[in-house]
């Protein structure tokens, strides 16, 4: 059983910058993928950022490339979400996730198994 938790997020103006923090406890994540999705009332979970953790291939969506960079920490055993350049439009509940992988990434959110409880970002104009 993977359990993922979470840590960051907050507010902060346009422009300025914020990094997430994704921890995963009773597994390494060598063999996994792991994702990042933020969520705004009302809408669906959307796609962010992914990373292969066994090769280190990344992907991202459209709106966030060249803005967001997703890393991870193997002896910490924690992914991150560095976010620069933030727009009011990031502003959601971002959550990560992680599914078994050898090389693959996944941008689905229905791809993931383990979820982390999610967190705030509030983007101010």
């Amino acid at each position: 059983q993977v359990q993922l938790v979470q840590s960051g997020g907050g507010l902060v103006q346009a422009g300025g910058s914020l990094r997430l923090s994704c921890s995963a406890s009773g597994r390494t994540f060598s063999n996994y993928a792991m994702g990042w999705f933020r969520q705004t009332p009302g809408k669906e979970r959307d796609f962010v950022a992914t990373i292969s953790w066994s090769v280190g291939r990344t992907y991202y969506a459209d709106s966030v490339k060249g803005r967001f960079t997703i890393s991870g920490d193997n002896a910490k055993n924690t992914v991150y979400l560095q976010m620069n350049s933030l727009k009011p439009e990031d502003t959601g509940v971002y959550y990560c996730a992680a599914v078994r992988s050898w090389g693959s990434y996944f941008s689905r959110d229905i791809d993931y198994d383990y979820w982390g409880q999610g967190t705030q970002v509030t983007v101010s104009s």
